[in-house]
């Protein structure tokens, strides 16, 4: 089954929440003030180069609030928007399964214990952070309310997770994606186009690397290059190329047709706090280049999946990566 519309040649994240739930979902996005091992030393130290100051959780909420008041804030205006919505708590700023089983137990079921309107839980981290035992008890959860796992992949070249200071391997996602499945998690990836030095050939290689893994979303991020971040200041000191709009959507609409054709796409778009945004300019209109996007996959007749013959013949191969 497909969740294309006439609109949108892909399988859209709305379409598949009314197939599921039969009514309209609204993520409201927490901050549970976790932290990442590529910040505090078991990993490395500063994070990933491009990662903002609050974690990628900028529209998260405020971690000196408790969860139950981060949440109740949100939900009051999104109820007002969608009175009969159904509510999915984001776990969103930094690795939100990195800690303790005990710990983690606590968090998540207090997360699912602040509304009824709550039908599952998505959390944000890294590869490197689930473990058999974190993996297990998500299973169990998962039977109570749909968990669902973000995993922050960015790109399949070595060459640039080492430039980034991502400081996990592509073997730690297969690795990581294997635990989950076996649980029944689903998983999201996050990957981002525009990274430095990267080819359209490079992002459609990590597409084709994503073809071969038991996921069932993506997320497409723009490469945003933000205030007090050492990304920024690279590139203050030593502007690169950036991608302009017209670049970005021609190399997601290309990654959508090699896309597998039963992935969900969760977002096309990033957006970043506006006040520390130094580049690209165009990501501050998010509706302009979600709307550029589908109005080339429509003129171009394009669709998701349609190479299908390309992505089967792709150079990864999964039993190396084990």
């Amino acid at each position: 089954m497909n969740y294309f519309t006439k609109d949108k040649p892909y399988n859209t994240l709305t379409e598949y929440y009314k197939a599921l739930y039969g009514k309209k979902i609204a993520k409201i996005s927490l901050n549970a003030n976790f932290t990442c091992p590529n910040k505090d030393g078991k990993k490395g130290y500063g994070g990933c180069i491009f990662c903002s100051k609050l974690g990628s959780g900028d529209f998260a909420g405020d971690k000196n609030k408790p969860l139950k008041e981060q949440y109740q804030d949100v939900k009051e205006v999104m109820i007002k928007k969608w009175p009969n919505a159904g509510f999915i708590a984001y776990l969103q700023a930094n690795s939100n399964t990195y800690s303790n089983l005990d710990e983690l137990k606590r968090i998540y079921e207090e997360v699912l214990s602040i509304d009824k309107d709550i039908i599952g839980l998505d959390i944000a981290t890294r590869a490197d952070c689930i473990t058999k035992e974190i993996a297990a008890y998500l299973g169990k959860l998962n039977k109570r309310k749909k968990i669902t796992v973000e995993l922050g992949l960015q790109s399949a070249s070595d060459e640039t997770k080492r430039f980034i200071n991502q400081l996990e391997c592509n073997s730690e996602f297969t690795k990581a994606i294997s635990l989950l499945r076996k649980e029944n998690i689903e998983i999201v990836l996050h990957i981002i186009n525009g990274l430095p030095n990267e080819t359209k050939e490079d992002m459609i290689n990590t597409i084709k690397f994503i073809n071969t893994l038991d996921i069932q979303g993506i997320k497409f991020h723009s490469l945003l290059i933000l205030e007090h971040t050492k990304l920024g200041q690279l590139y203050k000191e030593k502007p690169f190329k950036i991608l302009s709009l017209e670049e970005y959507v021609d190399i997601v609409t290309t990654q959508i047709t090699y896309l597998r054709d039963d992935i969900i796409i969760h977002r096309l778009a990033a957006d970043g706090v506006y006040s520390d945004l130094i580049e690209p300019k165009w990501t501050r209109k998010k509706m302009v280049v979600m709307n550029e996007i589908d109005k080339k996959l429509r003129k171009e007749h394009l669709y998701q999946g349609m190479k299908k013959e390309q992505w089967h013949h792709c150079s990864f191969n999964l039993a190396i990566l084990h």
